[in-house]
């Protein structure tokens, strides 16, 4: 515990890589940890796309796509924060790199989710997600240039 807290007292970097930890945590315990098993993963590949949702002959508002998407805002940005000097400075560059950083990490996690059978793997979470991975990316990208014109 001594080593950790003085490791977290002196080392920005070690604070940047324990931020990194904790909000990777929350996103693993929303779509993996805290999920119950599925009997077909595969039943719903292509579902997702809309906020409206028919159930019953009823059409009901569902965030799921909206939570996908400010799900991995945080986490790409905090990870282009932690890991500045590889991205350069490029507002193309940042994107880019953010934007395939939360691709990867969501086609994980919607890999993870097919093997162990928690929740239904669906192309639109890995599309939102990527989406909000880019969002993340332009966030830390304008905070750079807001940081830069101080």
């Amino acid at each position: 515990m001594v080593t950790w807290y003085r490791e977290f007292k002196e080392s920005i970097f070690f604070r940047k890589l324990f931020f990194l930890a904790f909000v990777t945590s929350l996103i693993l315990f929303r779509t993996l940890l805290n999920r119950n098993l599925w009997m077909n993963p595969l039943s719903n590949v292509m579902d997702g796309w809309s906020i409206w949702e028919t159930v019953n002959g009823e059409q009901k508002l569902t965030t799921e796509c909206i939570e996908n998407v400010l799900m991995m805002v945080p986490f790409s940005a905090v990870v282009m924060w932690t890991f500045h000097g590889k991205a350069g400075n490029g507002w193309n560059n940042i994107l880019w790199l953010s934007g395939k950083i939360a691709f990867g990490f969501s086609l994980m996690i919607e890999i993870l989710q097919l093997l162990l059978r928690l929740g239904t793997f669906q192309l639109s979470d890995i599309f939102y997600n990527t989406v909000g991975g880019v969002l993340g990316g332009m966030c830390y990208w304008g905070i750079i240039k807001i940081k830069k014109g101080l």
